[in-house]
């Protein structure tokens, strides 16, 4: 059965954001429709959602190639994110469902507890589910969206240092719920600008200023599309 478009391109995006296909190599129709299993158009219906999102560019004379953003434009990204976030908190506060209230507080538990514990195998994982619910609460699509898009960004162009003190970062959590939960907007919107800029301090671009990779890597981790096939 034809997989979405969708999934196609949620699979090639998060090889990008993986290196499996590195910044400025090529990437063609043939060779992906193969990899994930489908056909051409599907696949060329999801590059030109990636180039709308600007994962990918098209070249003259060598088609879809990943893009390759400038530092600047990476700067850039962290500073939206820096401006979004506690918008985003601020609208939570005024806008978030019970629903969306007891995911979060039991991320924080999560996490305090693996924090406390040490356990920071699955911080990461458990921080960026997090923020998407925080976001989600927001009320707004295109803010979420737009956030959704930036994480994805980030996480493609940073490497990010696991924070220095996990039990601060995960307060950092609890206290935005606690100024959610109580409608106090301007709280929420304070607590996380505050936690947003010291999460910033940690990232570590992956690139420097010229430099191109000539290479694509082979994934270690190759996609399993079995579970897309309904």
């Amino acid at each position: 059965m034809r997989i979405p478009a969708h999934s196609v391109c949620t699979a090639i995006r998060d090889d990008i954001v993986a290196g499996v296909y590195e910044r400025g190599s090529r990437l063609t129709e043939e060779l992906l429709a193969r990899r994930y299993g489908v056909s051409r158009v599907p696949v060329r219906e999801a590059l030109r959602t990636l180039e709308a999102e600007g994962f990918v560019v098209t070249r003259r004379h060598a088609g879809a190639c990943v893009a390759e953003p400038t530092e600047q434009e990476a700067g850039d990204l962290l500073e939206m994110r820096m401006l979004l976030e506690p918008l985003g908190a601020s609208r939570a506060a005024q806008r978030r469902t019970e629903a969306h209230l007891k995911v979060l507080r039991g991320l924080v538990r999560l996490g305090q507890e693996r924090a406390r514990r040490g356990s920071s195998d699955d911080l990461r994982s458990l921080g960026s589910w997090f923020h998407e619910t925080l976001a989600q609460a927001s009320g707004s699509h295109a803010m979420t969206s737009t956030l959704t898009q930036l994480r994805h960004k980030i996480a493609w162009m940073y490497a990010v240092d696991a924070p220095a003190d996990p039990v601060e970062s995960w307060a950092d959590h609890g206290a935005i719920v606690d100024a959610v939960a109580r409608g106090d907007s301007e709280r929420a919107r304070a607590i996380t600008a505050l936690h947003t800029e010291r999460a910033t301090a940690a990232h570590r671009l992956r690139f420097s200023a010229g430099e191109r990779p000539e290479r694509v890597r082979t994934s270690q981790h190759p996609v399993n599309m079995s579970g897309l096939r309904h």
